[in-house]
């Protein structure tokens, strides 16, 4: 079998993918762009792709039969053509729900506790000149009994749901597709959750429903002093709305996806002038070495299987 990994890169250098050599000879390239796809894929049996495209017209001029996506996300693939072709494609799901969480806490702590501003002060040499053993004109706050309301109650959210339990948080959750009725979690409407939440997390998928779930018109109602985070989909946050009302309102925002990544220039949430309401990081929120590690041994249970179908 001949395997092709199209963008190696995203997988971080730092994880071994020896174990893909077992199946068959192994090409790697680190980036793929748009115009390189077709040739690098043409002679491939099976391809590895985090986000590299795979069209109708890859599909036919090719002789690939499974298509690897080193992701849960699926869109990168014409799935609809691929199973008129009897191509397989197989992605991966439930391997960063610890990462995310843990990601969205950072966040949280981010915000809540004021370190930068804390550390800032002694590295700036202000505690070596104060009059008291204390400095905290940065007021913070616990955790305890703060309303965390999160946004779409699958894998990731419920692990972040029982997370904020047991910092004794008083958790609600809104379901995206209307069909979650988790009874361990008080279930609210969106504009409940968005008026009475202290921490406020999304945690579902971009479709239909939750494009521009979060607009201007129902995040205005977000209670000042309130944190937002967004590591589930760019796209579900209108990010021009968001970043007028950063700037209109004390909200504090943690964005790990947006809608267009790598993040462009024109985006507007980079040019929020409060620049210490917003933290914005790459897509690092799946991330975490365990979790990376854990995507790649799911990738090749996929091929696995699909080589153990194809010999039976």
């Amino acid at each position: 079998m001949k395997i092709v990994i199209l963008d190696r890169k995203t997988l971080g250098f730092d994880i071994d993918i020896s174990i893909f050599e077992k199946f068959g000879e192994v090409t790697s390239y680190d980036v793929t762009k748009e115009d390189e796809t077709l040739i690098r894929i043409k002679q491939a049996d099976i391809i590895i792709t985090n986000k590299v495209i795979i069209s109708k017209e890859h599909m036919d001029y090719s002789n690939i039969k499974l298509v690897c996506i080193s992701a849960t996300g699926m869109n990168n693939v014409d799935l609809e053509y691929a199973k008129e072709k009897g191509i397989e494609v197989k992605n991966v799901a439930g391997y960063s729900s610890s990462s995310v969480v843990q990601v969205s806490f950072a966040m949280i702590f981010h915000f809540i506790q004021k370190l930068n501003y804390y550390k800032s002060y002694v590295d700036k040499g202000k505690w070596q000149k104060a009059d008291t053993f204390t400095h905290i004109d940065k007021p913070f706050f616990e955790l305890d009994n703060k309303r965390v309301g999160i946004i779409g109650l699958g894998d990731i959210g419920k692990n972040l749901a029982k997370k904020a339990n047991a910092f004794d948080c008083d958790v609600v959750y809104y379901s995206t597709s209307g069909k979650n009725s988790n009874s361990e979690f008080k279930r609210v409407e969106l504009n409940e959750l968005l008026k009475t939440s202290d921490i406020i997390s999304i945690h579902c998928p971009l479709n239909k429903q939750t494009e521009n779930l979060l607009n201007y018109e129902n995040m205005k109602n977000i209670k000042d002093g309130a944190i937002l985070l967004n590591l589930g989909r760019g796209g579900i946050i209108n990010e021009l709305d968001l970043s007028i009302l950063i700037d209109e309102k004390e909200i504090y925002c943690g964005i790990d996806v947006v809608s267009k990544e790598p993040i462009e220039e024109s985006n507007p949430l980079l040019s929020v002038k409060n620049k210490d309401r917003l933290l914005l990081t790459p897509h690092i929120g799946w991330a975490s070495i365990e979790a990376r590690t854990r995507l790649i041994k799911m990738v090749a249970g996929n091929i696995e299987e699909f080589m153990k179908k194809k010999n039976s």
